[in-house]
């Protein structure tokens, strides 16, 4: 897992509260055994027409908006199924970081174990990002996970402090998923192995 201290990048708006995994990644996209190419299908009802072209009336599809790598949307973002896909999905399109007043329990924890980091700010500094983001266009923030602080780069210069699980961000800032963090205990796994052999009962 990539380690996640520090990143700069264009936000995408996403004006829309409770979106849930299957809008993020709809089920048909689910049946591939490879964890690549969602990307593509972030979004997908949204996204495109019936006919597969994009739709210029879903935001995030806005030529201004072109690049974005840092996501802020709405509250109750990534609810619904535990679809770690929708992780995958976001990442995979080049989001670095999500952005929102909160977040559902299992997308948070699906993000944590991809390395997507997922910032909870208070619903009126989520507003004024999005009122930014509207008045200045090609808005970029930095996202700095050491610091806890979400910066816009405006004339003047904007920050919000935010809150995280000190064990939360050890293992995004050290870039350690689940079996990362089970091998830095090895030596005593090892150890403990070592003296517990049981014989298998036939």
């Amino acid at each position: 897992m990539t380690p996640f201290r520090s990143h700069r990048g264009l936000i995408g708006t996403l004006d829309r509260a409770n979106v849930d995994t299957d809008q993020v990644i709809p089920k048909q996209f689910l049946k591939s055994i490879a964890r690549t190419g969602f990307g593509e299908s972030l979004f997908y009802d949204w996204r495109y027409l019936p006919d597969g072209r994009p739709n210029p009336d879903f935001e995030l599809n806005a030529p201004k908006f072109k690049g974005a790598s840092v996501l802020v949307t709405r509250k109750n973002f990534g609810c619904g199924s535990s679809r770690e896909h929708a992780v995958w999905a976001i990442q995979q399109y080049g989001f670095k970081a999500v952005i929102a007043p909160s977040f559902a329990d299992i997308f948070r924890n699906n993000s944590m174990k991809n390395g997507l980091l997922t910032v909870e700010l208070q619903e009126a500094e989520v507003e004024e990002i999005f009122q930014m983001v509207q008045r200045y266009t090609g808005l970029e923030a930095t996202v700095n996970l050491e610091e806890q602080r979400v910066t816009l780069h405006l004339p003047e210069e904007i920050s919000f402090h935010f809150e995280i699980d000190p064990s939360v961000k050890e293992h995004l800032i050290r870039g350690l998923d689940v079996i990362g963090l089970t091998l830095q205990r090895e030596k005593e796994i090892a150890a403990f192995e070592s003296k517990h052999n049981p014989q298998w009962i036939s």
